[in-house]
């Protein structure tokens, strides 16, 4: 599975709890990263890093991919 632009801002703006805590740390970091500077280019850069953190370890986040796909 892959996010797309529009899950990752929304990702990026609300608060949602992930069961795997590497996910979520990966999340709170690109949170402040575009806090700090809200701009396309942060937000496609974060989008990237979901997608490989998702490649790499989706066998294992089944639970969160399964919500991602809900948002």
């Amino acid at each position: 599975m892959k996010v797309t632009i529009r899950q990752t801002e929304t990702l990026l703006k609300a608060n949602f709890r992930f069961s795997m805590l590497g996910f979520s740390m990966l999340i709170t970091r690109l949170k402040g990263l575009y806090a700090e500077s809200p701009t396309q280019d942060v937000l496609e850069t974060s989008m990237n890093e979901i997608n490989a953190f998702i490649e790499k370890f989706e066998n294992i986040m089944k639970n969160d991919c399964e919500f991602l796909e809900k948002i």
